[in-house]
């Protein structure tokens, strides 16, 4: 998506450049270009306006509701205002190294400020995740201007995000499908999480979530799937209908519910 309709703020950073533009009552942030990195519907703060960033709670389908969250990369906070929103008893912290990003976040994309629930961490993720333990779900969406930032996809990171999990935890993590090393990404977890891993493409083109489990999942049947997901779909108006219909192994079957 191009932008600059009406650019609206710009945070010059020692990492990227922070900047905000509108068009049609929507809101983008953008790090660096006019790659769109989130997006907020002005009259509507707290629902997830992209795609992908609602693809990435469709492991809702698959777990019990988390008691904690990590989100690895706040943007404009999409997600971390959503699970804030919508799950009043979800302890969230939210780890984001651009401090220029956490400020425009809170003036321009109502992430609410810190307190008994929510955490915003300005830190370096990969040296965060180095003594982290318990989390029932990391939601990692780690990207800069250009593509998936390196260091939060590498064996290593990948190794210490399972390790942080509770024994039913699960990882979802954002890719974008046409980007170079996307094989190698997908494999690495893959391989770490020793093919405990499921795909949601997002779109026909572009972003593909990968759930990861730290331990051997019990898929439900599909019935009580679909039905799952129509609770889902009512209770937080996303289409989990839809996500359930897409979401395959790494092989691309998708007949392993029953």
């Amino acid at each position: 998506m191009r932008f600059f309709n009406r650019r609206i703020h710009k945070a010059v950073s020692d990492l990227d450049t922070v900047e905000v533009s509108e068009q049609k009552g929507v809101r983008y942030l953008h790090l660096g270009n006019d790659t769109v990195q989130s997006a907020m519907r002005i009259s509507a703060p707290n629902a997830l306006e992209l795609t992908y960033t609602q693809a990435m709670l469709g492991f809702l389908l698959l777990t019990d509701t988390p008691a904690n969250a990590l989100l690895i990369g706040l943007g404009g906070g999409s997600l971390t205002k959503f699970l804030y929103h919508q799950y009043p008893d979800m302890q969230l912290t939210a780890v984001e190294i651009n401090p220029k990003v956490i400020q425009t976040a809170r003036q321009f994309f109502s992430v609410p400020e810190n307190d008994e629930r929510l955490s915003v961490v300005q830190a370096d993720a990969a040296e965060f995740m180095v003594d982290q333990a318990g989390w029932d779900c990391i939601l990692l969406d780690g990207f800069d201007a250009a593509f998936q930032v390196e260091a939060l996809a590498s064996e290593s990171f990948y190794s210490r995000c399972a390790q942080a999990l509770s024994p039913t935890g699960i990882l979802s993590v954002n890719l974008w499908g046409s980007d170079p090393k996307f094989d190698i990404y997908l494999q690495r977890l893959t391989e770490t999480f020793e093919q405990r891993i499921m795909c949601l493409p997002a779109e026909k083109r572009g972003n593909v979530i990968v759930f990861a489990f730290a331990a051997q999942p019990s898929i439900p049947s599909r019935a009580i799937l679909q039905q799952r997901a129509k609770q889902l779909k009512a209770q937080l108006g996303l289409p989990f209908v839809d996500f359930l219909e897409r979401l395959r192994t790494t092989s691309g079957n998708t007949d392993f519910f029953d």
